[in-house]
C-alpha cells in the first residue's frame, strides 16, 4: 500500500510595493494565488491586492497579529503543510521586520522565500519623473530615516550626518517630526533651496505629489497635514537636467557596440583640451575605457546600464 505525504510547507514574504496592485511582480502575484492563507498588512497595502488571492484563501489582517501570533500562522503551516503569503509594504529589505520571521522559520524549519517589490523611493521618483543619480550631480542615495521614533536609531546614523555627503536622500517614517527633519538637513549642510518632493500614499488613489525647497518643507508638511504613509526626496539632482550620457555616446564602446571613430576621437581631443565630454562619474573621464566584453567596466550586458537595485520600503 502507497502511502502520500503531505507537501511541506512553505512562507513566502511578498514585497507588495507602494500601493497599487499592478505594480506587484509576477512572482508576488503567484505567490499570493497560490497561497492558502495570506498575511497582509492592511494599513500599508492596498486591499487590491487581495484580488491575486484565492476566494477560498484564509486572510488576515496583521494589523491585529502580533509576532507571536503570525508564527503561530507559520507553525501550523509547517505541520499541515500550508502555502502562506505574507505580504508587506514596499520591498521587505527596509524597514519591514521581516529579519526576525525568516531567523524564525529557520528555527521551525519551514521553507522560505522573499520575493522583492518596487520601494516607495523608486515610485516616487517615476512619479516626479526624475532620475535620482544625475552624472555630475549625484551618484548616491542615501535611504534612511529621522532619529527619535519607536526604533533608535545606530551612532553615527543621524540625518544630519547623513546630509553631508549633499547627494540624493531618500527619507522615510518622518513626516510626523518635519521640523526637526529640515533642521538636521539644514545642519548637515543642505541650503534652504534645496529641492524637496513630498510623496503621500504614492501610487493609491488618493496620491499626493508636493514640490517645495527645504526652506520650505515643514510648513508644506503643515499645510497638507501629512504625518504617516508620507517619504521626502531631497537634493540638488531633483532639479538638475539630465546630463549626455558617457553610455550610450557614439563615440563610447563596450562589448555589445563599436565606437564611431569620428565621436570617438571627439572624445578624445575633449579630454586633452580640458573640456567635458559626455557626462562621467568620479574617476572615469570621457576617454577612459571600460573593460570590454559583457560584465566589464561600464557594459551594461543586454539588460541595460542599470542594475535591479534595491525597492524598499515599508512605505512611508
Amino acid at each position: 500500500m502507497s502511502t502520500t505525504e503531505a507537501a511541506p510547507g512553505k512562507v513566502t514574504i511578498v514585497g507588495a510595493g507602494p500601493g497599487a496592485a499592478d505594480l506587484l511582480t509576477f512572482r508576488a502575484a503567484r505567490a499570493i494565488a497560490e497561497a492558502d492563507v495570506v498575511v497582509w498588512a492592511a494599513s500599508l497595502v492596498h486591499e487590491d491586492v487581495l484580488g491575486h488571492a484565492a476566494p477560498d484563501a484564509e486572510v488576515l489582517d496583521s494589523a491585529t497579529l502580533s509576532l507571536e501570533d503570525v508564527l503561530a500562522v507559520y507553525a501550523r503551516a509547517q505541520r499541515d503543510g500550508l502555502r502562506v503569503a505574507r505580504v508587506h509594504s514596499g520591498d521587505p529589505a527596509l524597514w519591514g521586520g521581516t529579519q526576525e520571521q525568516v531567523d524564525r522559520c529557520h528555527e521551525l524549519g519551514i521553507e522560505v522565500e522573499i520575493i522583492p517589490g518596487v520601494s516607495a523611493f523608486s515610485a516616487v521618483a517615476a512619479l516626479a519623473q526624475r532620475e535620482l543619480t544625475i552624472p555630475e550631480v549625484a551618484q548616491s542615495v542615501i535611504l534612511t530615516r529621522l532619529g527619535g521614533g519607536k526604533t533608535p536609531m545606530p551612532p553615527g546614523e543621524e540625518v544630519r550626518e547623513f546630509a553631508r555627503h549633499g547627494t540624493t536622500m531618500a527619507l522615510f517614517l518622518s513626516a510626523a517630526r518635519s521640523g526637526q527633519l529640515a533642521a538636521e538637513l539644514a545642519e548637515g549642510g543642505y541650503p534652504p533651496d534645496t529641492p524637496v518632493i513630498i510623496a503621500y500614499q504614492a501610487t493609491w488613489p488618493e496620491e499626493l505629489l508636493l514640490r517645495c525647497t527645504l526652506g520650505t518643507l515643514a510648513e508644506t508638511v503643515r499645510e497638507h497635514k501629512l504625518w504617516k504613509h508620507t517619504l521626502f526626496l531631497v537634493g540638488p539632482a531633483l532639479a538638475a537636467s539630465g546630463t549626455r550620457s558617457h553610455l550610450y555616446h557614439p563615440g563610447h564602446f563596450h562589448g555589445y557596440r563599436r565606437a564611431e571613430p569620428a565621436a570617438r576621437r571627439a572624445l578624445r581631443a575633449a579630454r586633452r583640451s580640458g573640456e567635458h565630454g559626455p557626462a562621467h562619474g568620479p574617476g572615469r573621464g570621457a576617454g577612459d575605457h571600460p573593460s570590454p566584453g559583457p560584465g566589464g567596466g561600464e557594459d551594461p550586458g543586454p539588460g541595460g546600464p542599470e542594475g535591479s537595485g534595491e525597492a524598499g520600503g515599508g512605505r512611508g
